[in-house]
């Protein structure tokens, strides 16, 4: 008997201690960003927003605060939506970019003439700033989220012109890639390639950046399931999957799946059910907890 209730009680704390993947989202034109249940769907948490502050890009950092970028700006907030710090920009600039840096610094690019890409503190403080003249004046055409890679490089995903700068640390142009499509978000991938969303354009595309040329090329042709809308951001697992955040704001009925998750075959692995309460999903970032 007691060795059942023994037995009993380590599996409740092993289950207890089991970590679920939860997605933190938000896109243009739905008025929140919210964390969900990957597994129900179900919203756990949500933070309201203004129609003018429409959420482009957000994560979360290692201690549980929530980094996000809104038209005027980009905040760092807690759980409890307390504002840790709030970066600003004034009119026709717009901040469609807001991550994270491994050394703990914050990346914010900011669309304009020219567009800026800025670096934070912890504290929220510009330390470091780098401009580049992207040739498009309209800023909702020039770019959505900029990449810092492991060689201190940027890339920019030219929307409006269809290819991706990769910029020094000086903002001076290294190389320029045409990706056939609308560039939005970029994935650096195990085997040097870039994996690459393209909006409007509803396809994913896999760059081989040294030979500069689209080595595949994702379509709902290609999938076992669904329809690939406005493809916003991307998340790659470790196991080769990608999760696909499929923003819907032009869907009438709203019935495509928001969020997609698909295997290196294309087969839909998961997919987040029906709710009219989550919609108009362009970016996402997975976590566990």
């Amino acid at each position: 008997m007691k060795k059942g209730l023994i037995y009993l009680t380590l599996l409740f704390v092993c289950s207890a201690c089991v970590k679920r993947e939860k997605l933190l989202t938000g896109g243009a034109g739905w008025p929140q960003i919210a964390i969900l249940d990957k597994a129900s769907g179900k919203i756990e948490w949500s933070h309201p927003l203004t129609p003018e502050e429409e959420c482009n890009d957000l994560e979360m950092t290692p201690q549980g605060e929530i980094l996000y970028a809104y038209k005027g700006g980009a905040r760092l907030i807690t759980r409890k939506h307390e504002v840790i710090w709030d970066y600003r920009v004034g009119e026709p600039e717009a901040v469609y970019t807001a991550t994270r840096l491994a050394s703990g610094h914050y990346l914010l690019a900011v669309a304009g003439v020219p567009m800026r890409i800025v670096e934070l503190d912890r504290k929220g403080v510009p330390v470091g700033e780098v401009t580049y003249r992207t040739a498009t004046r309209d800023i909702t055409r020039q770019f959505r989220h900029v990449l810092k890679t492991p060689q201190n490089t940027y890339l920019v995903p030219l929307i409006d012109k269809h290819k991706i700068v990769e910029l020094d640390e000086k903002g001076i142009p290294l190389r320029s890639i045409y990706s056939e499509s609308e560039p939005v978000a970029i994935v650096l991938m195990e085997n040097g390639n870039w994996l690459v969303s393209c909006g409007e354009s509803r396809c994913i595309v896999e760059i081989q950046p040294d030979a500069r040329n689209v080595v595949r090329r994702i379509e709902t042709k290609d999938l076992s399931y669904g329809s690939l809308l406005y493809v916003g951001e991307l998340v790659r697992y470790r196991n080769g999957n990608t999760l696909i955040a499929n923003w819907d704001g032009r869907d009438r009925e709203k019935t495509s799946s928001a969020l997609l998750e698909i295997d290196p075959g294309g087969k839909v692995v998961w997919r987040l059910p029906y709710m009219p309460e989550v919609s108009n999903i362009s970016t996402v970032y997975s976590f566990f907890e």
